[in-house]
């Protein structure tokens, strides 16, 4: 099987980077020159990583297609492309439709859309696809986790979750803040919440058919600080202040359908 990537930036990468340390049957992989620094790096790293600086190759040698561009150049890269009918062509662009797409594309190709986040790199990415397709799920099952949405709607609802990553980072970082004005060094007081929110994410890997709201309650004893945490955090606008920021994320996302 060869797979083919339009785009070179860092989800690219990271799938790249993951894919070629696993097993699966990949005969050949076909990078855009386009970020001459990641795609010669991801050419070192394997003989079967090959990088061209025409994207018509990259389409007509390959079975499967990355449309993997920044969205501010997306039409002007795909619309000068001819695909195959039928084709198995994946879009990593947020915010376009399939419509759009396959109007750009124009051509009935198989055409899917996938979430892949950097951790892929490491296969350990969970990463949300719509519609089911075989051959993709085959590809982020080697890479860590595969949810295939249902709707739309579902996977719209993916998307919007995937903009969290910003969001835990700044409450680190705001945490980090706190314990330094406190008189911590920053490089304990990095690695003492990394640890702690670590251990915390391995608890609820480790327990799938426990809800999030059951861990909660049994990480706050009744009266403790931990309870106290969060019962303030969520009187104070906390909770409610996410919820917004998911729907607004969310808006944005379905608008551009």
């Amino acid at each position: 099987m060869k797979i083919g990537f339009i785009g070179t930036g860092d989800i690219t990468e990271a799938i790249v980077t993951g894919l070629i340390s696993t097993d699966y049957p990949v005969r050949e992989i076909i990078l855009s020159e386009r970020n001459h620094t990641k795609s010669a790096r991801l050419a070192a790293a394997d003989s079967r990583v090959r990088v061209t600086s025409d994207n018509q190759q990259i389409v007509d040698e390959s079975d499967l297609v990355f449309l993997a561009v920044r969205p501010q150049i997306a039409e002007d890269v795909i619309r000068p492309l001819s695909f195959r009918e039928g084709q198995a062509v994946a879009s990593l662009i947020a915010t376009f439709t399939f419509e759009t797409l396959l109007d750009w594309i124009g051509t009935p190709v198989k055409l899917t859309r996938s979430i892949p986040l950097p951790a892929v790199a490491n296969r350990r990415g969970v990463t949300a696809i719509y519609p089911a397709d075989d051959q993709l799920e085959a590809i982020y099952d080697a890479l860590g986790t595969v949810v295939v949405a249902k709707s739309l709607d579902e996977f719209d609802a993916y998307a919007a979750t995937s903009a969290l990553m910003g969001l835990y980072f700044g409450v680190m970082e705001t945490a980090n803040d706190w314990l330094c004005a406190q008189g911590t060094s920053p490089q304990y007081a990095q690695s003492y919440l990394t640890k702690i929110f670590l251990e915390l994410s391995r608890t609820a890997d480790n327990a799938p058919e426990t809800s999030f709201a059951h861990l909660r309650k049994e990480h706050s004893t009744p009266g403790g600080l931990n309870q106290q945490m969060f019962e303030v955090f969520a009187t104070s606008g906390g909770t409610e202040a996410l919820t917004q920021a998911l729907d607004t994320v969310a808006k944005r996302v379905r608008d551009a359908r």
